[in-house]
């Protein structure tokens, strides 16, 4: 089952999105948002499988799906929290900067808390106020839970995972040392993120989802180019159950609860930093893991951080040609003015 949110209000309107996303109906008779639907799953979840099939075998009213027209499926969330399931893309982070990886970060994932209070929709354009902060996208996987109690499992807490997405978690670059600097975390550095136009069950993803992988390339261009080829399931030291039973460790998650999986991050076969796809490599979900390899390789990067009018695309195709998710689509610009 595929469920999007249509621009309207505070948390959208809720509608269930056909296979091919061409089309849509509305399921604001069965639940008016998706926080709503999510809130009372068991209840909800078979009214809207039963809306989706109804509405694959055009058996009820159904609208074009436009994926310009759709809000993030959260507009807001109870809560967003990123982690880092690709050592590689750490690993790279700190031999930049000349500094060792401690073995523990392959036991024990890194974790931060986002601001889930509003998430930029898929085609908002990325609002940046000075170019110098180092804007920055990093295409990631997104998983959203139900209720999950304190200290479950990584196994079990597969089965409190009930959607499945992707996200450009926007970062600024040259505002994190500081921030970091002070022992207490991100803030300013990591605006709002984007989501993609569609979240999609599980099961809906048949074969590519497995162990908590999902197992497909994830599609990034950059200016119109492709930039990142970057196997999901590949190099995943942490998988999302392993990450979402790192966040309840020490306490309940609230159903709404978004995920992510930290920057998809590959090695090329040779063991080596990575290649950029036009060198025949499968290329970075971010900027930053360019640069770093720019640095490991030349002592100084030479690729810029994105500047007004710069584009990203996002998205993961299904081995067919056929998008699952939708696709990120956003353009920098300067903030409106309000």
């Amino acid at each position: 089952m595929k469920l999007a949110s249509l621009k309207g209000g505070r948390d959208g309107r809720l509608v269930v999105v056909s296979k091919n996303l061409a089309w849509c109906a509305d399921a604001s008779h069965i639940v008016s948002t998706l926080q709503g639907a999510i809130d009372d799953w068991e209840r909800f979840r078979p009214l809207l499988e039963k809306l989706a099939e109804d509405l694959e075998h055009r058996a009820i009213p159904r609208e074009r799906f436009h994926e310009r027209e759709a809000a993030s499926p959260l507009p807001r969330a109870y809560q967003w929290a990123d982690g880092s399931a690709y050592v590689n893309h750490v690993e790279l982070v700190r031999r930049a900067r000349g500094a060792e990886l401690p073995d523990s970060f392959w036991e024990d994932p890194l974790m931060y808390q986002g601001g889930s209070d509003g998430f930029l929709a898929p085609r908002d354009p990325i609002p940046l106020a000075d170019e110098s902060w180092g804007c920055d996208m990093e295409a990631e996987i997104v998983v959203v839970t139900d209720d999950v109690p304190q200290g479950v499992s990584a196994a079990d807490a597969l089965d409190h995972i009930i959607l499945v997405g992707l996200t450009n978690d926007v970062s600024l670059r040259n505002l994190i040392p500081a921030e970091l600097g002070k022992g207490f975390g991100f803030v300013q550095s990591k605006p709002a993120s984007a989501m993609s136009p569609v979240f999609v069950t599980p099961d809906e993803l048949g074969d590519l989802w497995q162990g908590g992988k999902l197992n497909r390339p994830l599609n990034v261009d950059y200016n119109g180019q492709p930039f990142g080829r970057a196997e999901a399931g590949e190099e995943m030291t942490f998988d999302m159950g392993t990450l979402v039973a790192h966040l309840a460790k020490t306490r309940d998650l609230s159903a709404g609860t978004i995920i992510g999986s930290g920057t998809v991050s590959n090695r090329d076969p040779d063991n080596s930093p990575g290649r950029p796809v036009a060198d025949g490599g499968k290329g970075y979900s971010c900027i930053a893991e360019q640069r770093m390899i720019e640095t490991i390789r030349d002592g100084k990067p030479s690729t810029e951080f994105m500047h007004h009018g710069d584009t990203v695309r996002i998205w993961m195709d299904d081995g067919e040609g056929h998008s699952i998710f939708g696709a990120i689509e956003q353009e920098v610009k300067p903030p409106a003015s309000r």
